[in-house]
């Protein structure tokens, strides 16, 4: 290409003539991230919400790593990844190492973090506010923790959103340990880089674009559910 507009207007038509190699790598970036969202979410939540009702010794301890592992560089978690999946390392034996599976596990990893700090901090100040009156109906540990989650509902869906949005920004882990392999571990991010360096602007611009107006979209639901929101407890008011 000549020109920076030169490659953005092929960058256009690669998504226009839905071009099979970029739609490739976009779809097999939306289902990595989803199916390590879900995961992420499931244990997460979990996790977050035993930490905000449970009251034991160490409490205190675990609360402190949760936060420290929030701020683990995406290359220190693919590291650790690549560590138990290698041949040498404990997972080793399943083969999961350079393959989707791979890359769900690390981004499992990276987002689970996000959603059990969250959903913790969320749990504790709905059970602070409505706590005493649950325990005085007779409900137990696990009943307040359900209902809570059920009446935070929408905090919970911003957290899975948000989950997402770092999910599939993600590059340096999945790069570790999918390998970056065209046609079978090659995502948006890693494509980005990788076409980049090549000096292919086309492929990369066009599957930026994809990525910012994920981001954006992503964004956008974030304020919608907060109004949303914000709106039925101006309601119940």
């Amino acid at each position: 290409m000549n020109s920076l507009q030169d490659s953005f207007s092929t960058a256009l038509q690669l998504i226009a003539s839905g071009d099979a190699a970029l739609w490739a790598i976009i779809g097999r970036s939306l289902a990595v991230s989803s199916l390590a969202t879900l995961l992420g979410f499931a244990i997460g939540a979990a996790l977050g919400t035993w930490l905000a009702i449970a009251q034991f010794k160490g409490r205190g301890l675990l609360v402190v790593a949760l936060n420290a592992w929030l701020a683990l560089p995406s290359v220190v978690v693919g590291l650790l990844v690549y560590l138990l999946l290698s041949r040498s390392g404990p997972l080793g034996f399943l083969g999961w190492l350079f393959s989707f599976k791979a890359m769900v596990l690390a981004q499992t990893v990276l987002v689970l973090p996000i959603v059990a700090a969250w959903v913790r901090q969320t749990i504790e100040e709905a059970d602070g506010a409505h706590g005493e009156q649950l325990r005085s109906m007779g409900a137990g540990r696990g009943m307040r923790g359900l209902l809570m989650l059920l009446d935070e509902r929408f905090v919970l869906l911003t957290i899975g959103i948000a989950a997402f949005g770092r999910a599939i920004a993600e590059v340096g882990a999945v790069m570790m340990v999918g390998g970056n392999i065209d046609g079978f571990t090659r995502v948006m991010t890693t494509a980005i880089a990788l076409e980049t360096s090549k000096g292919d602007l086309p492929l990369a611009l066009g599957l930026g674009m994809v990525l910012m107006l994920i981001v954006l979209a992503l964004n956008a639901l974030v304020a919608l559910i907060k109004g949303q929101r914000e709106q039925r407890e101006m309601l119940a008011a």
